[in-house]
């Protein structure tokens, strides 16, 4: 049996808890894998791992899998170690821009530089905090950390969260997530002048065998497909729409990376490329940035109550626009 645990270097490497893998051998099969990573995680009880499973964070050959599985020789293992909840984790007075709220669900415009949840190390100051000062009731089927938490964004990402107000809506968006019913179309600005003004990548995803804070783009992965337009043009930069058919972790980042065409100002998949803008107040502006140009604009799913189909978007924030502006200043666009 192969194991492996990690944790990651800073909040935006794969998600901000350790994790554990496991590779399971012959004198491990037919164990239900609640027990056996019982026996495998010190400090970790059955039934606190049992929820973990229940919450998804346990996935078995890249699926979730149930507490009573049985093990098979050559499966393997992934376990994010989601910490129980904190003693600290309290309400905090954090604003919030709300797109939209009924009596289901809400959308949020979060900000960059907001972690989604509390993880390993961080106990405050995050949208989890905010929500829970900011709504009375919200579902908890996702943990007592993490309040209506639906899906996730990067914390250097901006942009559209939809947050469930019960458990039957977060069951519903749940369900329209897995069965890719869910619109999801983001705005990243690239390095390099990309050729095809639209394309698909359908590359697999998984953790980077060299470096396994990280992903990557792996043959043995779980499938992802991204698609994209070009929006606008510059001398060495692009402007792309972005729709992802699939909700991997850093799947656009990881995407663009492997199109050679990386995110501008994202240190983790970038390869350095923003160091290499020859124009020096370019370059000083992206290092101002302190984030990623990556925006979640556009949002739609259908409303679980009425079925009603729903479509949000959220302008891009000044950051970027400001950032753009000085692309224009400096080159025009082609």
């Amino acid at each position: 049996m192969k194991t492996e645990t990690e944790a990651p270097a800073n909040g935006e490497a794969l998600s901000d808890n350790p994790t554990a893998s496991f590779s399971i051998g012959v004198s491990d099969a037919d164990t239900r894998v609640d027990a056996f990573l019982a026996a495998q995680i010190a400090g970790w009880s059955r039934a606190r791992l049992q929820r973990l499973i229940e919450d998804e964070d346990v996935l078995v050959n890249g699926k979730p899998a149930k507490a009573s599985y049985k093990l098979r020789a050559g499966d393997e293992i992934e376990v994010e170690l989601t910490p129980p909840p904190a003693a600290t984790f309290t309400p905090e007075d954090i604003p919030l821009e709300i797109i939209f709220e009924d009596d289901s669900l809400i959308v949020v415009n979060k900000p960059a530089g907001l972690v989604v949840h509390p993880a390993a190390g961080i106990h405050s100051g995050t949208l989890a905090n905010a929500l829970a000062y900011h709504f009375q009731k919200l579902s908890t089927r996702a943990g007592d950390i993490r309040p209506g938490i639906v899906h996730r964004l990067d914390k250097d990402t901006s942009g559209l969260m939809v947050v469930a107000k019960n458990e039957a809506t977060h069951e519903n968006l749940a369900d329209q997530f897995r069965a890719r019913e869910v619109f999801k179309s983001y705005v990243a600005l690239v390095h390099g002048v990309v050729k095809q003004q639209s394309g698909r990548i359908e590359q697999p995803i998984a953790r980077d065998p060299r470096t396994r804070i990280r992903m990557a783009v792996v043959r043995a992965g779980r499938g992802a497909l991204s698609l994209y337009k070009v929006r606008r043009s510059f001398k060495s930069f692009t402007l792309l729409d972005v729709e992802l058919k699939t909700g991997r972790t850093h799947q656009i980042r990881v995407h663009l990376s492997w199109l050679k065409h990386p995110v501008v100002g994202d240190e983790v998949y970038g390869g350095g490329r923003d160091k290499t803008v020859q124009d020096v107040r370019l370059r000083a502006a992206i290092r101002k940035l302190h984030r990623q140009f990556l925006h979640a604009e556009r949002l739609g799913f259908r409303h679980p109550a009425s079925g009603e189909a729903l479509q949000f978007v959220a302008p891009l924030p000044d950051e970027l626009t400001k950032l753009l502006a000085e692309l224009d200043a400096a080159a025009g666009t082609n």
